[in-house]
Order: C-alpha cells, then structure tokens, then sequence
C-alpha cells in the first residue's frame, strides 16, 4: 500500500475511533450520573449521526479498491445503521429517549472502538494480538445485541410515531410509496395483518444482517486462523 494511502486510512481509522470513544464515554457518563437509560441521544446522539455518516467514505474505500473489502457488505452496514440513526431516530423525538437507543448505542460504540483501533494499529503495523482477537470475536456479542433489543425494537417503537406523523408522506407524494407500510414490513412484521403475512416479514430485516453477520464470521476464521499461524512462525 502506498505510503500516502497507508497516512490517510490511519488518520481516518484513529479519528473514527475516538469519535466513537467519545460517544461511548459520553452515554456512560451519563448513565451513571443519572442512573438512567434514557440519555443516550441527548448525550452522543448529534456525534453518532456524524460519524455514521461519515463513515460512507468506508464504501467508498472499498470501490476504488483503498482497502480489500469490497462495496457490498460495507454500503449494507452503512445503509442499515444511516436508516436507523438518521432516518428514523433522529427524525422522531419520541423514541430519543427509549431505552433501546441506549443498548444500540452502546454496543455500536463498543464495536467500533475496537474495529477502527484495529484498523488504525494495522496501518502502522503494529496492532497487538489482543485487539485482533478482539476486533474478531467482540461482535459475536455486540451485533446481536445491537439488532435485537437495539434496533428493531426502537423501530418497533416508532411506528405509531411514523404513522402518527405520516413521516416523509411529503418526499414519497409522488410515489405510491407509504414509509410506514415499508418500515412495517420490511423491518418488523409485528402490526395488523395476517399471522403467516408478518411470519415471513418479520424475518426480512434479520435476512439481511444474517448475510453481514455471516460474512463476519467467515472473516473471524481466516483472520484469527491466519493470525495464529504467523504468531506460531514466530
């Protein structure tokens, strides 16, 4: 990798990770002064939605071929996390303090604190075995307890709000389009309609993050497996 390139990604990974560390200090802070779950938005909320954003330039990375992961798996973190974070969250005032928006922030935190740590250290090729192993087996946890009690259930949440709202019925006016029949059946599957109707639904919002969960794992095998080899060699 060229040296210049080699800069660029370091500064980009070690800013990602303090942006996140910084957000995660921020909600415990909180959280332990306040002895509640409710602050999370109020304390990081506004710093997540910039670095969630930001974190585009990850896809981007991706298709000029900076880094080796390809655009498909990074565009569908991003997209999934923007929707939620962007789209829905911060757009509704009424689901910013749910308990659910603090288990989904901190386990994103959690996580990228250690992925972009990894990142940066392997940029100057000095990246502990602790964090590596950690960078491959945290998210085991984390992603799932992100999805469940985190995101869906905030969606969850929200969709008396977005129907309440008609939320974005001005941008789709021209489209025969209802966000909140696409948040229901897409994302949750658990309001009206017919049992094997919300059956199937209910698992498409899972399909899809099954796909990126999977991809992980295969990773974990062949970083960690890769990893133990050269230490072994050593």
């Amino acid at each position: 990798m060229p040296a210049f390139s080699k800069l660029y990604l370091f500064a980009y990974n070690s800013l990602q990770a303090f942006g996140w560390a910084v957000s995660l200090y921020a909600i415990l802070i909180n959280f332990f002064s306040t002895h509640s779950l409710n602050g999370a938005y109020a304390s990081a909320g506004d710093l997540i939605c910039l670095l969630q954003t930001v974190s585009f330039l990850e896809v981007i990375h991706g298709a000029l071929g900076v880094v080796p992961s390809g655009v498909l798996f990074p565009f569908m973190q991003w997209g999934g996390r923007t929707h939620f974070v962007l789209v829905i969250v911060r757009q509704i005032v009424e689901v910013q303090e749910l308990p659910s928006v603090f288990i989904t922030f901190v386990a994103w935190s959690m996580a990228e604190v250690i992925r972009y740590s990894h990142y940066a250290l392997n940029c100057i090729g000095s990246c502990p075995s602790l964090i590596t192993y950690l960078r491959y087996t945290a998210f085991i946890v984390l992603y799932p307890i992100g999805l469940a009690p985190g995101e869906m259930w905030t969606m969850y949440q929200a969709l008396p709000f977005v129907k309440k709202k008609n939320l974005y019925a001005d941008f789709f006016a021209a489209f025969p389009f209802s966000y909140y029949n696409f948040l229901r059946k897409c994302g949750m599957g658990l309001c009206d309609g017919s049992l094997l109707e919300n059956a199937v639904v209910l698992l498409c919002y899972p399909f899809l993050w099954l796909n990126l969960y999977r991809y992980l794992l295969k990773q974990r095998r062949s970083k960690l497996g890769r990893h133990q080899e050269t230490k072994k060699k050593k």
